[in-house]
């Protein structure tokens, strides 16, 4: 850290101070988006969630959080904070205008009783690392395509209706299939409301990143009641004299059961004049068992959501576990100070209990350790065989990796 080490104050902004919000927010993330894009996100973002640091009347750094309902393992939620629009200008680097952001987030979420999750997607994960930060889900990004790698069909997916609809007439029917699986995967994401709607829903040039309009495809069943749907655009590309190379960017892809899925997908890897999809899905997704030639995807996998419990006792025991587990853990955790101690965690599937303890510890780690592990994705077993946690008692750590594992891979469904 520089020697030049000033107190810098830390506050939420207000209306005011919107203008000078965006602008630095421009600045720290080399964009220039238009006015309508930072009108849509502070329509999403309360002011009183913000969070600037100032050097007298010149505010310095940016932030924020939204409130969420996040999925976790047991198919039950817990009040989340996605962290957002994160900078702090160039000419204040290494000054801990930073620590004293991320601090003021998290002490501000225990002082209210408030979520006891923060998430975000983090452009450094090294820096956020040090906040106890830690990878909690992941992406298999995909480029399919089009022609030889057909998708198998399943029962029932071919008896569906497929019809195009406006995005912004549809979203509410489309928004009903979304909610109705939400809860089936750990790392989804609540979205209730206009403001969220306008959001998804954005159209203008700077969404379009060189793309054609957003649309939107439907799978109907016989009652005309929407079973599944998508919304992607088509980047167009007609410079080959042999043949179009149009490129189908997936934005989401939901169905009700695996039948609609597979006839939404259907559609898109048969769209006429494209010669490839590029697509985001779940690391475990049917999709990859169900391509003719799943070697043609190309599949890369990608970090994506970074997870933090800002109160050790309530993250544990929202979510349910896949084992009978009676552990525990020793916490460390300057940032947090109120997790550091030990906490005995005792739960199944249908429950859990979190509760300070003086008995002896089973398992000492931090808190990037359980972050990491919370929405099942990443065993516990494994960071204790990478020397990130210390088993005390023999047996232990076993017996919490198998409880913690989600059977189905958590993931993200859109960006924030």
């Amino acid at each position: 850290m520089s020697s030049d080490v000033r107190p810098y104050p830390v506050r939420a902004i207000t209306a005011d101070e919107v203008a000078a919000f965006n602008t630095q927010m421009d600045l720290g993330f080399h964009e220039t988006p238009p006015q309508e894009t930072h009108d849509r996100w502070m329509a999403v973002l309360p002011l009183e969630r913000t969070v600037a640091a100032f050097d007298g009347e010149e505010l310095i750094s940016t932030g924020g959080d939204l409130p969420f309902e996040l999925t976790v393992p047991g198919g039950t939620t817990v009040p989340a904070a996605g962290v957002t629009m994160i900078t702090v200008k160039a000419t204040h680097r290494r000054r801990g205008v930073l620590t004293s952001m991320m601090r003021h987030q998290v002490h501000g979420w225990h002082e209210r009783g408030g979520e006891p999750v923060g998430m975000l997607f983090a452009s450094e994960p090294a820096i956020y690392g040090r906040f106890g930060y830690a990878l909690g889900t992941q992406v298999l990004s995909l480029t399919i395509p089009r022609g030889d790698n057909g998708l198998s069909t399943v029962p029932g997916s071919d008896k569906f209706r497929m019809r195009m609809a406006v995005p912004r007439e549809a979203y509410e029917r489309c928004l009903a299939v979304y909610e109705a699986g939400r809860l089936s995967r750990p790392g989804m994401l609540s979205r209730a409301g206009d403001a969220w709607r306008d959001l998804r829903l954005s159209d203008d040039e700077y969404a379009k990143h060189g793309a054609g309009p957003l649309r939107c495809v439907m799978a109907e069943d016989a009652s005309g009641t929407t079973a599944g749907f998508a919304w992607y655009r088509v980047k167009e590309d007609y410079n080959n004299p042999a043949r179009p190379d149009c490129k189908v960017e997936v934005k989401e892809v939901y169905g009700r059961d695996l039948a609609s899925y597979v006839a939404v997908w259907r559609f898109l890897v048969d769209l006429d004049l494209t010669s490839e999809i590029q697509a985001d899905v779940a690391p475990d997704d049917p999709l990859m068992y169900l391509l003719a030639d799943p070697r043609q995807a190309v599949p890369r996998l990608q970090d994506v959501l970074y997870v933090r419990l800002v109160d050790v006792d309530r993250a544990l025991a929202a979510r349910r576990y896949a084992t009978p587990v009676d552990v525990v853990f020793e916490v460390s955790d300057p940032l947090c100070p109120w997790n550091t101690g030990r906490w005995r965690l005792s739960g199944d599937a249908g429950g859990a209990v979190c509760e300070a303890t003086t008995d002896p510890a089973d398992l000492v780690l931090g808190p990037r350790e359980l972050s990491a592990a919370y929405l099942g994705g990443f065993p516990l077993g494994a960071l204790g065989r990478a020397g990130r946690i210390e088993e005390l008692r023999p047996g232990a750590l076993a017996e919490a990796s198998r409880a913690f594992v989600s059977d189905v891979a958590p993931f993200v469904p859109f960006g924030f």
